[in-house]
């Protein structure tokens, strides 16, 4: 049971009604995450779907996002969100065997995929330090400086998810991920 307490989805007014439609409007339902941003402070959440706005316009494909935050969540230890992203990342087309792949830190067969999974790895392990090799290394993947900066975000969105997650103890509402 989630932590924190928040009013029920249809007692919402002002900001946090907004917010909600809004979610509710693009996904069919409000997942838990949301409900307690929502809850707690519809700006917070406001900005969470802003960042999501600009991921999904940016140049990194569906995919690479959902690897990223697969990645990423199963490095935190985010059940929540491994739950999230592997379901996400199955409705981009990873196969259930490429996401527990990636979940491991394992090459999938593609190379491209494979670097950007050994790159994240190393931004996580390293808080952020890499070495120019590994730098040398995105870039010969096919990696623009313009996607390097939302692989940044990527990570930074998850890493927020996460640590709200993990506070709050999240109840999971996504199938869940063995």
């Amino acid at each position: 049971m989630s932590r924190i307490t928040v009013p029920a989805v249809e007692s919402a007014t002002g900001a946090t009604a907004e917010v909600y439609a809004q979610v509710k409007n693009a996904a069919g339902s409000i997942p838990n995450l949301f409900v307690a941003l929502g809850a707690l402070s519809p700006e917070v959440l406001k900005a969470v779907l802003n960042a999501e706005g600009v991921l999904a316009s940016g140049t990194l494909s569906k995919q690479e996002v959902e690897t990223i935050k697969v990645l990423v969540s199963e490095l935190t230890g985010c059940d929540y969100c491994v739950a999230a992203h592997t379901m996400l990342g199955k409705m981009t087309g990873l196969s259930p065997e490429t996401l527990k792949l990636i979940r491991a830190g394992q090459p999938t067969g593609d190379a491209r995929r494979d670097a950007l999974v050994r790159f994240v790895q190393n931004l996580q392990q390293t808080s952020g330090t890499i070495r120019a090799d590994e730098f040398a290394a995105i870039k010969a993947a096919g990696f623009t400086d313009a996607q390097l900066a939302e692989i940044s975000l990527a990570i930074a969105l998850t890493v927020f998810t996460n640590t709200f997650n993990r506070i709050n103890d999240t109840d999971v509402d996504f199938p869940p991920v063995r």
